[in-house]
C-alpha cells in the first residue's frame, strides 16, 4: 500500500519558515539588473543557423521551384521574401507647422479632417495623433524650463 503525502499539523508550520523561499528579489529590483547582452541569440536560433549554414541558397532554390509548381505554401513563402507585407507607409497631407502646444490643437484637427475626408486610415490617425502628443510634451517641458530659468534667475537677483 502506498502512502500518500504526509499532511502537515497546523503546529508544524513553523518548521517550514527555513523552506519557503518567499520573495528572492526586492521589490521594484531584477535579479540581472544589466539585462541580456547585446547581440545574445537563444539555443535554437543557433543551431538552427549551423544546420542551414551553406544551404541557404539550394534551400531557397527549391522553395522557388516548388512555387513554380504551384506550391501554395512554397509560394507564399517566397513572396513574403519577395514582397514583404509593409508595417506602415509613408504618410502625405498638408499639416500645419507645429511650434507652440496650441499649434497641436490645429494639427489634430487637420488629422481628423483626413481621416473624415479618406486621405487617413484611423489607425494612421492614432499614430500621428501620439506623435503629435508627444510633440506637445516636448514643447511643454521646454517652456517649463524656460519659465523656471527665469523664476531662478530672478530669486538669484532679489537676493543678491
Amino acid at each position: 500500500m502506498a502512502e500518500g503525502p504526509k499532511r502537515q499539523r497546523p503546529d508544524d508550520a513553523g518548521n517550514t519558515a527555513g523552506k519557503q523561499r518567499g520573495r528572492p528579489f526586492c521589490k521594484g529590483r531584477s535579479g540581472n539588473p544589466a539585462g541580456k547582452p547585446k547581440g545574445a541569440r537563444h539555443r535554437t536560433t543557433l543551431a538552427v543557423e549551423a544546420l542551414l549554414e551553406g544551404e541557404a541558397e539550394a534551400i531557397g532554390r527549391k522553395c522557388i521551384e516548388l512555387a513554380k509548381e504551384g506550391d501554395a505554401v512554397a509560394l507564399r513563402l517566397a513572396m513574403e521574401r519577395i514582397a514583404p507585407v509593409r508595417r506602415g507607409r509613408p504618410v502625405r497631407f498638408d499639416m500645419p507647422a507645429v511650434a507652440s502646444a496650441s499649434d497641436v490643437v490645429t494639427a489634430i484637427g487637420s488629422v481628423l479632417h483626413a481621416v473624415s475626408t479618406g486621405e487617413l486610415t484611423p489607425e494612421e490617425a492614432a499614430t500621428l495623433a501620439s506623435v503629435l502628443e508627444a510633440k506637445r510634451r516636448a514643447i511643454e517641458i521646454v517652456e517649463i524650463e524656460r519659465r523656471l530659468g527665469e523664476l531662478e534667475g530672478q530669486l538669484s537677483r532679489r537676493n543678491y
